[in-house]
C-alpha cells in the first residue's frame, strides 16, 4: 500500500474487497463539493438580472434564494443517514441527478414559481460536504491524511475562491441568468458521472449485514417539520419591523411540539433516526451548540454587515458591489481555502478542540479588528480584516466544526451528526441575520454617517463567539481521529 491508495473499510463502514485510489476518490468527491457550492454562490450576482427577465421584485427573488438553502438544511437533517442505510455512492449520485434536474428546471424558468420549484429540487443535494467526508473517512483510516483532505473538500464550501461569484455575474451579464442555470447543470452532471463511476459503495457497518435497513420515516418527518418550521420563522423575524411576530411565534411553538413528539416517537423506535441516547451526550448538543453559537456570531457579519458598510455611501467606503466583493468577500474566500488543509491536518495533529479554539479567538479578535475598520477611512485595514476572518473562520473554525460531525459520530449511525450539524449550521446563520440585524438595527442612530449600528452588531457578534469559544470547552475529545505521535 502507498500514498496513493487505501484499503476499502474504515471504521464504522463495511468492509470492500477492493483498494481505493484516494486521488481519485478526493477528485471525484471535490467534483460535488464543487458543484454544490455553485449551486450556493454562483447565483447571487444574477439576482437583479433574474428579477429584470421575470419582472420579479427582489423580494420574491430572495424567496427563491431562500427555499434552496432551506431545502438544502430539511434534506440535511436525513439523506446521510439514509446514505448509511441503502449506501451512500447511491445517495449521494441520486442527490447530484437531481440538482442536475433543478437545474434544468430553473434554467427554463418563465415564471417565479417555476424557478422556486427548480431551487428547491436543487437543495435537495443539501448534505453534499457531509456525504462527502462520511465517503472520505471510510477510505482514509490515519488522522493526519484525512484531516489534510477534510480540510481540502471542506475548503471549498466556503467560498471556490471567489470565482464562482464572478463567473456567474459574467454568465448573467452577457448571456442572461438561464446560463448560470445551464452551467451548473453542466458541472453537477459531470460530477454524478465521476460520484457513479470512480467512489466505492459503503454503508454503515450495523447495517451493512443486516436486513434491517427500514429508514425511520415517522422520525424524519417529524424533525424536518420542527427545523423547517423554525427556519421559516427565523427567516421571517429577519425582516425585523415588517415581520409577522404572530406568524413567528406560531411556528416556534409548532417547532417546538413537533421536536418534542420526534423526541418521543426516538424513544420508541426499533430503528430510529437518532436514538435519544446520542442526543443526550454531549458529543451531540455541545457541538450543535457550538456550532449555532459560532455561524450565529459571525456569518452576518462577513456575508451581511461588512460587505453592506463598504458599500454605505454615509457611513462606509460608498463603494460599488463589485467593488466590495473584491476588497472583502473574494479575498476571505482564498483566505479560507488555502487555510483550510492545513487547519485539517493541525486538528488531527494537536487535537480538535485546541484547534477549533484557535479558530474562535481569532474570530472573535479579528472581528473586534473591524470594529477599528469601521472608524478608520482604511481599505487596506478592511482587506486585511477579512483575510484575517477568512482564515480564522471560513480556513479553521468552519473546517475543524464539519470535522467534529464526523468523526465524533457514533459508528453506528455515522449519518447522524453530520446531518444534525448541518442543519445547525443553517440554523446559525438564519439566526445570524435575525440576531445581529436587529441590534444593529436597534442601535442605528438619527445619523446616517455613523456607523453605531454597524459597531453594535459587531460586537453583538464578538460576544457570541466569545459564549461558542466557552462551549467548545464540553466537545469531548475524538481520540480516534487525533494523531498519538
Amino acid at each position: 500500500m502507498n500514498a496513493l491508495t487505501e484499503p476499502a473499510a474504515a471504521p464504522g463502514g463495511a468492509r470492500g474487497s477492493r483498494p481505493v485510489r484516494i486521488g481519485v476518490l478526493v477528485t471525484a468527491l471535490l467534483a460535488a463539493c464543487f458543484a454544490f457550492q455553485l449551486n450556493a454562490s454562483m447565483l447571487s450576482p444574477a439576482l437583479k438580472n433574474i428579477e429584470d427577465s421575470l419582472g420579479a421584485t427582489s423580494a420574491e427573488v430572495g424567496l427563491t434564494q431562500t427555499a434552496f438553502f432551506t431545502s438544502a438544511a430539511l434534506f440535511s437533517l436525513f439523506l446521510p443517514r439514509l446514505g448509511d442505510l441503502v449506501g451512500r455512492r447511491k445517495v449521494l449520485a441520486g442527490m447530484l441527478a437531481l440538482m442536475v434536474v433543478g437545474c434544468v428546471v430553473a434554467a427554463l424558468a418563465q415564471s417565479v414559481p417555476m424557478l422556486f420549484a427548480g431551487r428547491v429540487i436543487q437543495g435537495v443535494s443539501g448534505p453534499t460536504v457531509p456525504l462527502c467526508l462520511i465517503m472520505l473517512r471510510n477510505e482514509v483510516h490515519e488522522p493526519k491524511k484525512y484531516g489534510t483532505l477534510l480540510g481540502v473538500i471542506t475548503a471549498v464550501n466556503g467560498g471556490i475562491a471567489g470565482v464562482d461569484s464572478l463567473a456567474g455575474g459574467y454568465l448573467a451579464d452577457h448571456h442572461g441568468f438561464q446560463s448560470v442555470f445551464w452551467a451548473m447543470a453542466g458541472v453537477a452532471a459531470i460530477a454524478t458521472l465521476l460520484v457513479a463511476t470512480l467512489t466505492p459503495e459503503s454503508k454503515a457497518a450495523a447495517s451493512a449485514d443486516s436486513t434491517d435497513t427500514r429508514m425511520d420515516w415517522p422520525g424524519v418527518t417529524l424533525l424536518v417539520i420542527s427545523v423547517g418550521a423554525a427556519l421559516i420563522a427565523l427567516n421571517e423575524a429577519g425582516k425585523l419591523g415588517n415581520a409577522n411576530w404572530p406568524l413567528v411565534v406560531g411556528l416556534l411553538v409548532v417547532a417546538a411540539l413537533a421536536f418534542a413528539l420526534f423526541w418521543r416517537v426516538e424513544d420508541r423506535s426499533s430503528h430510529p433516526l437518532v436514538a435519544t441516547r446520542h442526543l443526550r451526550q454531549r458529543s451531540t448538543w455541545a457541538l450543535l451548540l457550538t456550532t449555532v453559537l459560532t455561524m450565529t456570531g459571525v456569518f452576518a457579519v462577513m456575508n451581511g454587515m461588512i460587505p453592506a458598510f463598504a458599500q454605505d455611501a454615509q457611513a462606509g467606503f460608498g463603494m460599488s458591489a463589485e467593488q466590495s466583493a473584491w476588497w472583502t468577500l473574494t479575498p476571505y474566500a482564498l483566505a479560507g481555502l488555502a487555510m483550510g488543509p492545513l487547519a485539517g491536518r493541525l486538528a488531527a495533529t494537536y487535537g480538535y478542540g485546541r484547534v477549533l479554539r484557535l479558530g474562535l479567538i481569532g474570530s472573535a479578535v479579528t472581528v473586534a479588528l473591524l470594529l477599528f475598520t469601521l472608524h478608520a477611512d482604511s481599505r487596506l485595514l478592511l482587506l486585511a480584516a477579512s483575510i484575517l476572518i477568512g482564515v480564522t473562520y471560513a480556513g479553521v473554525g468552519n473546517i475543524v466544526l464539519n470535522g467534529l460531525g464526523i468523526v465524533l459520530s457514533p459508528k453506528e449511525n455515522p449519518g447522524f451528526l453530520p446531518g444534525l450539524n448541518a442543519g445547525a449550521f443553517n440554523l446559525g446563520a438564519g439566526l445570524s441575520f435575525a440576531v445581529l440585524y436587529a441590534v444593529q438595527t436597534a442601535a442605528e442612530p438619527a445619523d446616517k454617517t455613523s456607523p453605531a449600528g454597524y459597531t453594535a452588531g459587531m460586537i453583538a457578534g464578538v460576544a457570541l463567539i466569545a459564549a461558542a469559544f466557552a462551549t467548545s470547552f464540553l466537545i469531548p475529545k475524538p481520540v480516534e481521529a487525533e494523531a498519538t505521535e
